[in-house]
């Protein structure tokens, strides 16, 4: 593995993500502002477009908040992860000089921050096996504003998926215009608490044009949907249909005692980017 070519890969990754949005969002706001009739709602829809237009043209941050990275990486079986961690770091610290990224992280206990993006568990990273022969790596930056209206509770088990519904739309109308809608809303259901935020997770880095493969979930997916743009939120919570363009579910088996359900809220600067890197270092974007 060429180290610097991986660098300089994971570094033009993390400029995409924070600079660009990806089709499927960009599909669905223009669609957004196609069916709206709230004349307000119109105006804000226009203004995100267009700050998406000239942040891709210039290649610079869509939003000064630029969010905290997470990497997920796929790796073939020989590849050593603490080598691909160390890169990833390298880049992140490289990429907030020069993109530029806004540094976020910042200790908790100590309230400083350390200047580049790096700290305690910061960025994130999670490895995944694969039989491939090439190494893929996906970021994901999420904001601090959209992330603060997240939830995770546990449903009485016998409300089921009306009480999952119910949940989510209390949710929605608790974060109102705080998270910058129109939102993406990642949602977990079951497992545990841990695994439910993780499947939330996972809900959010999903193309929004890709329904889940269960049709049920996916016949639920749409139903949330339709249910948060019936609130009126609408666009910076001004008002309007538009209060979410994306609903993605991800879910897994629950103890028969609990039902967590877990909310992630994403603004519509959804800053998502992935990269394949062959043997030899060459890398693209997919």
């Amino acid at each position: 593995m060429n180290e610097k070519k991986l660098e300089k890969g994971i570094i033009e990754l993390i400029r995409k993500a924070v600079s660009t949005v990806p089709p499927d969002v960009k599909s669905a706001l223009n669609e957004a502002l196609r069916r709206e009739q709230n004349e307000v709602a119109k105006m804000q829809l226009e203004a995100m477009i267009e700050n998406i237009r000239l942040a891709e043209e210039r290649k610079i941050p869509i939003c000064q908040d630029t969010g905290i990275p997470y990497f997920h990486v796929r790796l073939p079986q020989p590849a050593d992860a603490k080598r691909i961690k160390k890169v990833i770091l390298s880049a992140t610290i490289k990429a907030t000089r020069e993109v530029p990224l806004r540094p976020n992280a910042v200790d908790p206990i100590t309230n400083k921050n350390s200047g580049n993006n790096v700290g305690i568990n910061v960025p994130w990273i999670e490895f995944e096996p694969s039989n491939d022969d090439y190494i893929e790596v996906t970021v994901f930056h999420k904001g601090g504003g959209a992330d603060n209206a997240s939830m995770l509770t546990f449903l009485p088990v016998s409300e089921g998926i009306n009480g999952v519904k119910a949940c989510i739309l209390k949710a929605v109308l608790a974060a109102g215009g705080g998270p910058c809608p129109p939102v993406i809303l990642g949602i977990g259901i079951g497992g545990g608490a841990y695994i439910a935020m993780k499947l939330a997770m996972m809900a959010l880095m999903r193309p929004l044009t890709k329904r889940n493969s269960n049709p049920r979930v996916a016949r639920l997916e749409n139903e949330i949907l339709e249910d948060v743009n019936k609130t009126g939120i609408g666009p910076m919570g001004l008002g309007g249909r538009s209060t979410t363009i994306g609903v993605n579910i991800e879910n897994a088996h629950r103890h028969p005692a609990s039902y967590p359900v877990a909310v992630l809220f994403n603004c519509y600067v959804v800053r998502r980017a992935r990269i394949r890197v062959s043997p030899k270092g060459e890398w693209c974007f997919e």
